[in-house]
């Protein structure tokens, strides 16, 4: 009797075994058809500045997830994870806020882009260059992978808001306002003094130009009052291009949830950011955190545009051998999630979606690098979200914010000619 027992037990669990083993299978075949058939973009990757620090980087080749300078993306990678589109950061660090300071920022940005510009050129039968919301469809239905451009740090607009249309007739289709530290335009959420108690003057004509010609105006890394001077001036949607919710992880650069619901109002959309301080407090061995503390004192001038950019690949070369020694403790993709669910109970999906931050610190186990993309379209399988929504998360929200915002800069300049 016993052993007949043992016997159904051991059979009850081989089935239970082969239906799970079978329902994983089925998830991961149901995730992938998700995945491939949904417009995906990623709002924010930092390969520019990562590129001008390491020139010998070849974005056409594959390169090995966490080999030495493999980075985060490649457009190989890129069209493995089945990511259709991408913002590529034209990332400017805060330097001095004079005419020269200014003047080596616009120089920074414009070398940004030309080198994003020329990754596109060289390899015509993997990119193409977007500059509004209808290409990335059609791009992607091409095979090629769409880029777009976003400028993280207002700081190369200088005193002249005319640069904004320089920008836009470049490419460039959001912009950051402040970035770690505050600037002409306004207050940034990790300075240490409020100094415009939100939007400059300057700041607000800033975002109406914006608005003007169709660039979406970004509230990662404002101050709070920044960005609610934002959302009473603002005519268009805008986006958090990488933030993550304040309720679930309470770092500055992360929206509280009364900020979450005014966007949901403004129609706008937050992109969660992987980027692992954002997410979850993980606590360190006291070894990285005595290494780290003495790593970021000299990163302070990098914060501040006073390091050459030999002495800036020197900073994280120091970085990525400090990290090889001290390994980091990481959250992973489900520490993510409770962001993305957060935020959806806070805003809806129609509100929600991804930038990662890759190649700017962003990374997370089990989405690593921009192949490991679909692992997330699983997650959301696995939890029950719909292909709608997945689609919605995955570029929906996005690109129905740009369409929003390319369609209020077409009714502003048609009032202008109405009015002249």
């Amino acid at each position: 009797m016993k052993c007949a027992m043992r016997i159904e037990i051991t059979m009850l669990l081989c089935l239970a075994v082969f239906y799970s083993c079978s329902s994983e299978e089925e998830l991961a075949r149901e995730a992938a058809v998700i995945h491939e058939a949904a417009l995906t973009v990623d709002t924010h990757i930092d390969w520019p500045s990562r590129q001008l620090r390491n020139p010998s980087f070849v974005p056409g080749e594959r390169h090995t997830q966490g080999e030495s300078d493999s980075q985060q993306w490649d457009l190989i990678r890129m069209k493995e994870g089945g990511l259709d589109a991408v913002f590529m950061s034209i990332f400017t660090a805060q330097g001095p806020r004079n005419e020269e300071g200014h003047l080596k920022a616009k120089e920074h940005a414009l070398k940004l882009i030309g080198i994003t510009q020329k990754m596109a050129a060289d390899y015509p039968d993997l990119a193409e260059m977007a500059y509004s919301a209808a290409e990335a469809e059609e791009i992607a239905q091409s095979g090629k992978r769409a880029i777009y451009m976003g400028m993280e740090n207002g700081y190369p607009l200088g005193l002249d808001s005319s640069n904004v249309k320089v920008f836009y007739d470049l490419g460039v289709r959001y912009i950051t306002i402040t970035h770690s530290s505050n600037n002409e335009l306004g207050d940034s959420s990790t300075d240490q003094l409020q100094e415009w108690q939100g939007l400059s003057p300057l700041g607000e004509s800033v975002v109406r130009e914006m608005n003007r010609l169709g660039i979406m105006v970004d509230i990662s890394h404002v101050h709070d009052e920044t960005f609610w001077d934002v959302m009473a001036i603002t005519k268009a949607p805008v986006i958090a291009s990488h933030s993550s919710a304040w309720a679930v992880c309470d770092h500055k650069r992360n929206m509280k949830d009364d900020m979450l619901r005014a966007v949901k109002k403004n129609g706008g959309v937050v992109q969660v950011c992987l980027l692992g301080d954002f997410i979850k407090k993980v606590p360190q061995s006291p070894e990285r955190e005595a290494a780290l503390a003495v790593w970021r004192k000299k990163q302070e001038a990098w914060r501040r545009g006073a390091m050459t950019p030999e002495q800036e690949e020197q900073l994280f070369q120091e970085r990525r051998e400090l990290n090889e020694k001290y390994p980091p403790k990481r959250p992973d993709l489900n520490d993510a999630m409770a962001h993305i669910e957060h935020m959806i109970k806070v805003m809806g999906v129609d509100h929600v979606g991804i930038g990662s931050d890759f190649d700017g610190g962003g990374g997370l186990v089990n989405i690593d690098d921009v192949a490991e993309m679909p692992n997330l379209t699983k997650e959301l399988v696995r939890r029950g979200y719909s292909e709608e929504d997945i689609r919605k998360i995955w570029g929906g929200n996005l690109f129905r914010v740009l369409r929003e915002v390319e369609q209020v800069a077409q009714h502003l300049q048609q009032k202008d000619l109405t009015a002249e």
